[in-house]
C-alpha cells in the first residue's frame, strides 16, 4: 500500500470539535474513515505551526487518498488540508534508474 503524509489545520469549528473530542477522539475518527477506504493510520501527531495535525496513512491508491481528502474537506472542519505522497528509498532508487532513459533536454542545452 502507498503511504501519504496528511497535514491539516483546524478551522474555528474544527477546533471546537477537537476540544470536545480530544486528540484520541479525533484519531479514532480518522482511523475509522481510513479503514472504510481500505487503509490504516500509521501514526498521528499534533504540532505547533502552520499545521495542527500530521497523519501518516497507508491507502490502497491515490483515488482512496483523494476520497479521504474530499470527505474530510467537505466537513468544513479544516482550514487547510495537504496530502503528500511518500516514497520509499527503494521507489526512489527505481525512479533514479528509470530517469536515465528519459532523455529530457534542459532549456538552453
Amino acid at each position: 500500500m502507498a503511504k501519504y503524509l496528511i497535514e491539516a489545520a483546524y478551522s474555528h469549528e474544527g477546533l471546537k470539535g477537537l476540544v470536545k473530542d480530544g486528540g484520541s477522539g479525533r484519531r479514532a475518527a480518522v482511523e475509522a474513515a481510513t479503514k472504510a477506504l481500505g487503509g490504516r493510520v500509521e501514526s498521528m501527531y499534533y504540532g505547533f505551526g502552520t499545521s495542527d495535525v500530521y497523519v501518516i496513512v497507508e491507502a490502497p491508491n491515490n483515488v482512496s487518498a483523494a476520497a479521504l481528502a474530499l470527505a474530510v474537506g467537505a466537513t468544513g472542519a479544516l482550514a487547510h488540508y495537504k496530502t503528500t505522497v511518500l516514497l520509499t528509498t527503494d521507489e526512489v532508487d527505481e525512479a533514479a534508474k528509470k530517469s536515465t532513459g528519459v532523455g529530457y533536454r534542459a532549456p538552453g542545452h
